[in-house]
């Protein structure tokens, strides 16, 4: 069956709720352990249902925000979803409640009624039109990025199809598409403010009305930190501070010299070598033929995983008009069904963004079976450690999709992995300062923007460009408006991930195994309980970032890259 002929129905929420309610009053009233379980069943078969749609209709409309329909139904579902997280929050106190927990706990899991507890400490009926507003607010957000139409070349394009002019060898042809990029987002900067200052506004609201000091601590639930928190995750960015960004600064003096320049500019940094970026040596269609060839041979498990992706037609890769930006993989749960949504624009990111999405995808597809929908994903820290880690462990076929730029692909591959870290945790702590200061105005979030970036990312340079001097940079950062918090994330993964990559050159058997082990596991535990059960260490050990950091940097000084 392909992804077109899977039905979309608009869910009758009505009838959800009442369904739900009865089922919820005869698990109440149940006299056996084993009554609630089979009621619990039915609950979670209810839920899926309900999100297969919700997953459908969110693909539909990132394929093409201009469609009339998907984008009424998009409407529909930002109304929606704050009532079926009340309907999920009336199953959670149901469950914690039961007289029969411990024998639930048996069947679901410890972790689901931990969930629970965390859970229903961010919902209340009191926010509901502020949860509806809140999603109103995102894809608002998300179809001004959307809805770009650059004038570049001769041409109209969007934000992502501007990629490879930014990285053009020509360097004025790069600077000219950096500024007519940035020059978009300064034209709609009043939008980009306003829509940012309502959302900001409208999470202190719900924390305030749950009880919280600041959306901090809600935003932190909300991402189900069970076992660390903003004090550990500080601690992590002052390591971050001390040893990654003055290894970057030797780095970006490296490039510099090895583009011949004086100094680099912001519109330099994504062009590597004189000689070019390595970009993958084929159009997409060949692209996603080198992926059939590297998931065969790499496991028998992506070989069943992507040919059942590809017989479904289950991933969307090419950037095109009216397309959402960036990419992402879901996951449909009626289907039992990945699906991979990202933007090939002809840069060496089509052939990162396929990998990293994959390993989202493989994951979810190793865990779908899981016996509630809770353990089909961990949560998102751990999610990235699968993406990031299936960049690195597909490093052996990388020629396949460069051939003779494979080694610069790595050199580059791994060093903006390490470069990434510090803006990284730059948006981590921007979200803090904002969240902690709701009422700051714009100007003061830009400027507090661009103090931090002095601190994790010295060396930029931005060539007298107001917007970006000024700090309007984030608000390219769709995570910032769309998923509060969601970022350290990518950070924390990426410090695991580098371990996979140590892993995999010492031993591509051992690295499998583990890395096996990690998807199949799912949500089964929490971040630093799946650190554990794969091996790896944990980031916010004392020793973890310097000690990783070291061996990559190594292995970049162990590189002439000016032989590329």
């Amino acid at each position: 069956m392909k992804f077109n002929d899977y039905k979309y129905q608009r869910p009758d929420i009505e009838g959800y709720k009442q369904t739900v309610q009865e089922l919820l009053t005869s698990f109440e009233n149940a006299d056996s352990a084993q009554q609630q379980i089979e009621i619990m069943n039915e609950l979670i078969q209810k839920e899926k249902d309900v999100d297969t749609m919700v997953e459908l209709c969110y693909i539909r409309n990132s394929i093409d925000t201009t469609d009339k329909f998907y984008d009424e139904e998009m409407a529909f579902m930002d109304n929606m979803m704050p009532e079926v997280k009340g309907v999920k929050t009336s199953y959670y106190k149901a469950i914690l409640n039961s007289k029969f927990k411990d024998e639930l706990k048996e069947t679901f899991g410890e972790l689901l009624f931990k969930k629970a507890e965390n859970q229903i400490q961010t919902f209340d009926d009191a926010i509901l039109d502020d949860l509806k507003q809140e999603n109103k607010l995102s894809t608002e957000y998300r179809k001004l990025i959307a809805s770009a139409e650059i004038k570049f070349d001769g041409k109209t394009l969007n934000m992502s199809q501007m990629a490879p002019y930014r990285e053009s060898k020509d360097q004025e042809v790069r600077k000219n598409a950096n500024k007519a990029y940035f020059e978009f987002l300064e034209s709609q900067r009043d939008d980009l403010d306003r829509i940012y200052d309502e959302l900001v506004k409208i999470r202190t609201t719900m924390a305030k009305k749950l009880g919280f000091e600041s959306f901090i601590e809600l935003g932190y639930k909300r991402m189900e930190r069970l076992d660390y928190n903003q004090e550990m995750v500080k601690v992590f960015r002052d390591q971050v501070r001390d040893h990654i960004v003055p290894i970057c600064n030797e780095l970006r003096k490296r490039q510099t010299k090895r583009l011949k320049l004086e100094s680099l500019k912001y519109y330099d940094e994504n062009f590597r070598f004189l000689s070019g970026n390595p970009v993958p040596k084929g159009e997409p269609d060949w692209i996603i033929s080198k992926a059939d060839k590297m998931y065969e041979e790499l496991a028998p498990e992506t070989h069943e995983f992507f040919k059942f992706m590809r017989e479904r037609d289950l991933l969307d890769l090419v950037t095109k008009k009216g397309k959402a930006g960036g990419g992402y993989c879901t996951f449909i749960p009626n289907y039992e069904s990945p699906f991979i949504f990202s933007n090939f624009n002809g840069t060496l990111g089509d052939v990162t963004v396929l990998t990293h999405e994959v390993g989202h995808a493989f994951q979810v597809y190793s865990s779908r079976d899981a016996i509630v929908p809770e353990y089909n994903w961990p949560t998102s820290e751990a999610a990235e450690i699968h993406s990031m880690a299936m960049e690195f462990i597909t490093w052996p076929w990388m020629d396949e999709f460069f051939l003779e730029d494979g080694d610069k692909f790595r050199y580059v591959h791994l060093e903006e992995g390490l470069q990434f870290i510090p803006y990284g945790v730059s948006v981590d702590e921007f979200q803090h300062f904002v969240y902690a200061n709701p009422q700051a105005t714009p100007e003061e979030r830009r400027r507090q923007w661009r103090e931090i970036e002095k601190v994790y990312l010295p060396h930029l340079d931005y060539d007298g460009i107001d917007y970006l001097e000024t700090g309007g940079f984030w608000q390219k950062q769709a995570h910032i408006y769309e998923m509060p918090f969601y970022y350290i994330d990518y950070t924390l993964a990426q410090i695991c991930a580098f371990q996979y990559l140590v892993k995999s050159l010492n031993s591509r058997e051992e690295a499998w195994t583990s890395y096996l082990k990690l998807c199949r596991a799912g949500g089964k535990d929490s971040f630093l309980g799946l650190l554990k059960l794969a091996d790896l260490t944990s980031p916010f050990e004392p020793d973890t970032v310097e000690k990783i950091t070291k061996v990559i940097k190594a292995w970049l000084d162990g590189v002439d890259d000016s032989k590329f």
